[in-house]
């Protein structure tokens, strides 16, 4: 298949390419203008895409799904249910680059998903930035005692407790406590593009030993 062929609209239930890549591109924050240079497109044309009355082709979607630093496989293929599936043990642990907070993905990277979730390990002393921003977050608290600021309120959540704000509220979170504290928290900010993370090595202890490369004979 060649870029000149148009991508069929999805008429089987799962949904159309213009509303996943309106829902994308303000995900990421870009306005209409900025992916349209991006992707070197016309504002009329997209803003026809993004209403399902025009289908880009192949090629005119791999541009637009580069500049929402996404593959093309984002908008046209279906997730399974194995893709949702995160085993206990199994997940990436990772850091964001200048951060002590350890992170474990749980929620899953389909088109059209809106969800951002995270097991988090917050070490003792931490105290975050007083942020706010769009959509909502839920904040649960799995083990240890978290300080949760909110509109200059604080909050202390122990184990079993929740909280759920919206993200236009000034908010912090800090871990007074000796002890490093584990919760689950899910937004609707898109969180974490793989520039910004740092996966955490395994230890000596647990690495595998490199397999040695075999020479290829001239």
């Amino acid at each position: 298949m060649t870029a000149s062929h148009a991508v069929a609209p999805d008429r089987s239930g799962h949904p159309r390419v213009g509303p996943l890549i309106r829902a994308r591109r303000r995900q990421v924050g870009m306005t209409l203008q900025a992916l349209c240079d991006a992707a070197g497109i016309s504002v009329g044309y997209l803003s026809q895409v993004e209403r399902d009355l025009a289908t880009p082709s192949l090629g005119t979607l791999a541009q637009i799904a580069q500049s929402l630093d996404v593959g093309i496989d984002y908008f046209i293929a279906t997730p399974s249910l194995e893709d949702g599936i995160t085993r206990d043990g199994e997940r990436e642990r990772f850091q964001v680059d200048g951060s002590s907070c350890v992170y474990e993905r749980i929620a899953a990277d389909f088109a059209g998903n809106t969800l951002s979730s995270f097991v988090m390990t917050v070490p003792p002393g931490f105290v975050s930035e007083t942020v706010s921003h769009e959509g909502e977050e839920i904040i649960y608290v799995l083990e240890g005692s978290l300080t949760q600021s909110l509109d200059g309120h604080r909050s202390v959540l122990n184990a079993g407790d929740s909280m759920h704000f919206r993200g236009n509220r000034p908010h912090a979170w800090a871990n007074h406590t000796k002890k490093p504290v584990r919760l689950l928290w899910t937004g609707t900010l898109a969180m974490f593009r793989p520039r910004a993370v740092r996966p955490i090595q395994p230890s000596p202890q647990t690495a595998r030993p490199a397999k040695p490369r075999r020479e290829k004979k001239s």
